[in-house]
This record gives structure tokens, sequence and C-alpha cells, in this order.
């Protein structure tokens, strides 16, 4: 982590409604990262027969809660667009209201109460939070519970914020977000800082070296899941490999890249002090579905497929192989079903609880989800060919950019990491975050994607030390579904 959780700051933003005040009411809740404006988490829930201002403190107490689960030490800026809310809990207006006395001296408790701050924001600048509790409300109406992978509140939020990006290549936060902001891309070359040699567990392969990340600015990758994920995709597919692989298109490098002034890179080596066990992180990929063998998008906004036969018995094969080497000490699950399926069969040999971690979701392929690359090349030609030429570009009909993925998966690792350190965790997640991880730790640049095959319940592993550096320990094992 570039800022140690004791002096990390948050972003809330909480909002509320009731259709009818009272009547059938909901909240949203969105912790952001203050420096890069991307989600860390969210949170909704229809909450029956409410009022709006209920409906408002009860999503301020959702909100930071989910910060204080992210960070228990940060400071946090809470923003809504409630006056009331803002002022009572500024201790400039007095709570009279029976209902909202309790729920007020809830979100009081959650964190001390110097490191907290409110401010007043306009309702259009609380959308995000705003669009949360109508998806919850919408949900209410139909007697269901808001489901996060459906949830598409993040996209305008996102949209907007990349619209306000400036050209280059996204700031990643490992090994330090502000020198790779500062730097906006340039290549790093020869420098004075050290690394120090792996000492992970002997269940996962060391490296001789562990080499820095000079490659971390760039934060996007062009890969898909079910559609390209599959073995050998990254050879089989015709279309794919000419417009996107070594002889297609690839991300442009910014203009600035090639005159900006060149910063030192760390040196790799033996020499530097030791610093500890690192945070090791066993990346499984979820078993297959019906989807992939047929190689068709599946992301986090299609049809949330369930494993198919064949997925659950890699699944239960990949659990035993991991019951096996014994070193695993937590897991943490993208929130679709695949993934959950397949962390609850290695959870039953291991005897673990399975977390759900928001970040570790799949890329939305907005309409092209449930096509194969074909169908989306005879719908959508322009699209399919603005996305394949610019990691920037989202896929038809509102899903999200590579570059934005990419930002949320490094923020999701820099959560884990800090939370995790010395222990070795499984992540049950997706092809994009998976290789977008792989990618950063070597410190290679995006067209290595397309050089990286991802099996259907596969294992990969790196090592994440206390230095910034990361070493790449494993990748695509697949060995334990070929016994």
């Amino acid at each position: 982590m570039s800022v140690p959780p004791s002096s990390r700051e948050l972003i809330v933003e909480a909002d509320g409604g009731s259709r009818g005040n009272p009547g059938p009411a909901g909240y949203g809740a969105v912790v952001l990262d203050p420096a890069t404006g991307e989600t860390l988490a969210e949170a909704a829930e229809y909450i029956g027969v409410a009022t709006n201002n209920v409906a408002e403190y009860k999503g301020l107490v959702a909100g930071l809660k989910a910060a204080r689960a992210l960070f228990p030490d940060a400071t946090v800026h809470v923003r809504m667009d409630s006056k009331l809310v803002v002022e009572q809990m500024s201790g400039r207006w007095k709570i009279k209201h029976p209902d909202m006395k309790p729920l007020a001296a809830e979100a009081g408790r959650v964190f001390p109460a110097g490191r907290v701050r409110y401010e007043w924001i306009p309702r259009e600048r609380n959308k995000h939070a705003d669009r949360l509790a109508n998806e919850a409300m919408d949900a209410g109406k139909l007697g269901r519970r808001w489901e996060p992978s459906a949830s598409t509140a993040g996209l305008d939020a996102m949209a907007a914020r990349n619209a306000a990006t400036p050209a280059g290549p996204p700031g990643d936060a490992t090994a330090g977000a502000a020198r790779a902001r500062a730097a906006l891309g340039a290549r790093p070359s020869a420098g004075t800082r050290t690394s120090v040699p792996g000492t992970g567990t002997a269940a996962w392969p060391s490296t001789a070296s562990r080499p820095s990340a000079p490659g971390d600015l760039p934060d996007e990758g062009l890969f898909t899941e079910e559609a390209l994920g599959a073995p050998g995709d990254f050879e089989a597919p015709g279309d794919f490999e000419a417009e996107a692989g070594t002889g297609g298109a690839t991300p442009a490098v910014p203009e600035q890249a090639a005159t900006a002034t060149v910063p030192a890179a760390p040196r790799q080596g033996w020499t530097g002090p030791d610093m500890g066990a690192p945070a090791t992180f066993v990346l499984l990929r979820h078993g297959e579905t019906a989807l992939t063998p047929e190689k068709r998008f599946s992301g986090s906004g299609g049809t949330d497929p369930e494993l198919s036969a064949a997925g659950l018995r890699q699944a239960e094969a990949v659990a035993e192989a991991l019951a096996a080497r014994g070193t695993i000490q937590e897991i943490v699950s993208s929130p679709l079903t695949r993934c959950r399926q397949t962390a609850a069969a290695v959870a039953a040999r291991l005897g673990l609880d399975v977390r759900v971690d928001q970040g570790l979701r799949e890329t939305d392929f907005g309409a092209w989800e449930g096509l194969s690359f074909g169908e989306v090349r005879e719908r959508y030609p322009e699209d399919l060919d603005a996305w394949l030429a610019s990691p920037k570009a989202a896929p038809t009909g509102g899903g999200e950019s590579f570059a934005t993925v990419a930002r949320r998966v490094a923020a999701t690792r820099d959560r884990l990491t800090a939370a995790h350190a010395g222990r070795t965790v499984l992540l049950v997640t997706h092809v994009t975050p998976i290789k977008t991880l792989v990618r950063l730790a070597l410190g290679a640049p995006p067209e290595s994607l397309f050089r990286m095959e991802l099996s259907a319940a596969s294992i990969s592993a790196v090592a994440y030390y206390a230095d910034g550096n990361a070493s790449v320990r494993l990748l695509n094992d697949t060995s334990h579904l070929r016994a």
C-alpha cells in the first residue's frame, strides 16, 4: 500500500429514499478512494416502510460500516445531499425525531467523531448513492433483495470519472501511487532502490528475484472472461488475434511517454532489508459454466450463470488439491455465482468461511454478454474495433472499459494486501482480474496479456511484499484437473 491504513482517507457517499414518505424505502451507500475516485465498496438495502430521513440515516450507517470494514483506522469524508443528516451529524442541529436518534447514535459509534467530517453536496453530485437506493427499492417492490452483482449504479460515475481523466495510462497504487501519477506512464530505467528475495511458503514456487513494478503505471488490459479465457484463447480465435494480437491493434502509448523525464526504477537484487513474509494471493479462476466451452462473453452484467456439471467437478478437484497443499488461510470470492460455488467447494474442504469482495467481479460486457466473439463482430463491428484499439473504450450498451476494471482491481489488491500481510489468501475470481494482477506484478506492458493462457479452474499465485514489490510464483496450473 502506498498509504498505511492509519492515515488512509476514504469518501463515503450515502442516500436514502421513500416512495410515499413514509412508504416503501431503501438506502444506498458507496465508499470511494479520494485519490482515484474508484469505487471500493457498495451497499444497498430495501428497508420496508419508512421515511426519507430514516432511509438516509440507514444509508449513512451502512456506508460508515463499509468504510470501517475496509480500513478500521481510516479518516472518513462523508458527502450527502441530505442537509438534515449533515447538519445533525455535524452537531449544528438537534435530533428530535425518535426514529432518527438511535440511527444517529449508531452512526456516531462506527468511527471516533474526530475521524469523520460531513459535507452537504447537491443531489446531482450524489447520483451513485441515489441510484443504489433506487435499485434497492426496485428490488423490494419485486420481493427480492438487492444483489451487488446485478447493480449498474456505478456505471454513470465511472463514465464521468473516465471522461475527466487526462490522456495517459491510469495510475496504479502499488509501489507508490504518488510516484506513478507523477511519472504518468514514463518507462523506468536503472535506479537505486533494492529489492529482496522471496520468502514464501514451500507450497508455492519461489523465484530467484522479485522484480519491482515499473509497469504498474498502465492499468489497462484487453481480454474477456468466457469469450477469450479458455485454454488457447489467445491463439485460437482468429478474429481476435488479427485485431488485437501481435500484429493487430494494441493500446496506444501516450505521447508524453516518449518525452517525459525517465524516473529511476527499483533495482532488482538480493541486498535489501528483509521485509518479512509477503501477502500471498493464490488466484483461482472459477470452474466452467455452460458459456465457457462456447467462448461467450460472460461478465458481471449478464445472467450470472452457475457452474456446469464439468465446472462442479473442476471445483471439487481444485478443492482437493488446495487441501493437500494446506497453506490457504482465508478465502475471498467474487460475488458472481460461478465464483461463489467454486469458493464454497474449497471452503468445505478447508473448513474456512468465504468473504465476498465486489472488487473481484468480472468486467461488465454490456450488450455483448452471452454473445460469441463472432456474433459481436457481426452486430457491433465499430464498437468492437474501438474496444480492441483502446482500453478506455467500453463495450456496447454501457459496459465497463478495461482501464476502469484495472483501476478497480488495483484498488482491491491494495486493500487486500494491507489487510492480509504475511498470510496466504485464496482469491476466487475471473480472467480479467487475474491477468491484470499478474501483468501489474510483472511490470509488463499491456500487450503481454495476449501471451497469457488462463484455463477454467486454474491456479496462479502472486506474492506482495511490504516494500511494494511483487513476485509471480505460479501461472495457470491445471495439474489438479489431469488426475
